[in-house]
This record gives structure tokens, C-alpha cells and sequence, in this order.
């Protein structure tokens, strides 16, 4: 399954990308999701930092959330990140 996430600019959709999922190694770096305000998620990784992503609005940044939630739980898994210009395309199985 793939998701299209808008961010506010160029440089949140690469901190996106870099802070959720590395390629080299296959591995998927988020532990979750903080708390949500407005166009602003706060993530959290797995070495227990916390992050905070700016995308296009609060519909945006629920839509995220609702997609990765299953990535948290362990249910899915993500294979890829793709960025260009804003918007960051997530594909998880």
C-alpha cells in the first residue's frame, strides 16, 4: 500500500523520509506518534528522541498517522520512501 504525505516544504518531506525509514538496513526507525497539533506530529523514534515534522495541514497529519499506525504496531512493515519536491510517498506491506 502507498501513501502520499504533502509536508510544508522540500526540507520536512526529506527529514520525514530520513527519520522513518532506513534503506540500508531495511529498518523502520518510528516508534510513534506523540501528539498531533494542527499541521505539526511530533514522532518519536526508537532511540527514544523526539522529532517534530511540519506537513501541509491537520487532515494531512492525521492521514499520516492513520497510515503508519500499523507500521508501530507491527503489523505492517515499510519498504520504501520516495521524496520529491514536498510530498513524500510511502509504501508499506
Amino acid at each position: 500500500m502507498k501513501k502520499k504525505i504533502a509536508c510544508e516544504d522540500k526540507y520536512e518531506a526529506q527529514k520525514l523520509a530520513s527519520l522513518i525509514y532506513i534503506r540500508d538496513d531495511n529498518e523502520t526507525f518510528i516508534a510513534g506518534i506523540l501528539e498531533i497539533i494542527e499541521n505539526e506530529i511530533i514522532i518519536s523514534l526508537k532511540d527514544k528522541s523526539a522529532h517534530s515534522i511540519l506537513v501541509r495541514d491537520r487532515k494531512e497529519a492525521e492521514s499520516f498517522a492513520d497510515f503508519i499506525q500499523s507500521v508501530i504496531e507491527k503489523t505492517d512493515r515499510l519498504t520504501d520512501t520516495t521524496v520529491t519536491e514536498n510530498t513524500v510517498e510511502i509504501t508499506k506491506e
